[in-house]
């Protein structure tokens, strides 16, 4: 589909993602204080403002229909981004980083996401309208995922085996302790890497694994390249406000993965009947916004009772 204006929507798109990255590096990565639950509960809203206000000018622009598509994909990829933001504490926790290094950890991971990301994107798109019956093998994947997170099969994350972090523990040298935000550091006549680099491969390789599902799930909602990649970055940008938010409040959502789980099934399913059955916008994204409500208020109001300590 082609939308009128959207190569002026390209030019402008780019700078502001520039811009948002910076204001982000200055506002928190200068600020001495630790991020606490209130500043990064304040930079979440801010981000998801900041989306809703971008949705409003494609609206704006170019019409109802492309910002229902970006509405719907934003709220599926933020949803989905729960999980990028587990395992990242995970991987931190496991490369015990300090929590000063921590920012420069999440904020260069996800700016690598977002090249990866884009690289998938146009990708994906070109197979799909190349080779249409990759529909369905998306839809199944989906339907796969949303199958395994019902039964609690979340893949383990376990960075001695990832490759990338292997081969350069092979090939560079690494320091044994940080120094403070820096990836490199020079030690005499040579640059050795430090915990922190290592860190960064950890978080960029693990996000291609959640773009396996999260990239399918948004083009099954739209090919439009513009609307996916725009939808998908701004949930990427407000990873790293949402990680230490979800820090402080994921003991809260005990029944999240099962709305996702129901999520990411309905839009495999959804894949598998294009051909046949079209299911508009607008239903798509009540229905992803009712199973997230249900989720959090089941989550909220009847909490999983807490196991017995003797």
């Amino acid at each position: 589909m082609e939308f009128p204006h959207l190569h002026l929507g390209w030019i402008l798109f780019g700078p502001l993602v520039l811009a948002l990255l910076a204001t982000d590096l200055i506002l928190f990565h200068r600020d001495p204080r630790p991020i606490d639950l209130r500043r990064s509960l304040q930079a979440t809203a801010g981000w998801v403002a900041l989306a809703l206000a971008f949705g409003v000018v494609i609206a704006l622009t170019l019409g109802t229909q492309p910002a229902m598509e970006f509405f719907t994909g934003y709220i599926v990829e933020l949803s989905l981004s729960v999980d990028n933001v587990f395992v990242f504490a995970v991987l931190l926790t496991y490369f015990a980083v300090p929590e000063k290094a921590q920012f420069p950890a999440l904020f260069w991971g996800i700016i690598g996401a977002l090249f990866l990301r884009a690289l998938f994107i146009f990708t994906g798109i070109a197979l799909i309208n190349r080779f249409h019956w990759l529909i369905y093998v998306f839809g199944a994947l989906l339907v796969y995922t949303g199958i395994k997170l019902l039964k609690g099969g979340d893949a383990k994350v376990q960075p001695d085996q990832n490759p990338l972090v292997r081969i350069a523990r092979k090939f560079i040298p690494i320091t044994p302790h940080f120094h403070d935000g820096h990836f490199f550091v020079r030690q005499g006549k040579r640059w050795a890497g430090t915990p922190l680099f290592l860190v960064l491969l950890a978080l960029g390789t693990t996000d291609l694994v959640f773009a396996i599902d999260s990239i399918p799930a948004i083009l099954a909602i739209t090919r439009d390249p513009f609307i996916v990649l725009t939808s998908n970055a701004f949930a990427v940008l407000g990873l790293r406000a949402l990680y230490f938010a979800i820090a402080g409040l994921i003991k809260l959502f005990a029944y999240l993965n099962i709305g996702l789980a129901v999520i990411l099934s309905f839009i495999g399913v959804k894949m598998l009947i294009s051909g046949y059955i079209h299911l508009p916008i607008p239903w798509t994204l009540g229905f992803v916004l009712l199973v997230l409500a249900v989720s959090i208020l089941a989550s909220i109001y009847y909490p999983p009772a807490k196991p017995h300590q003797s």
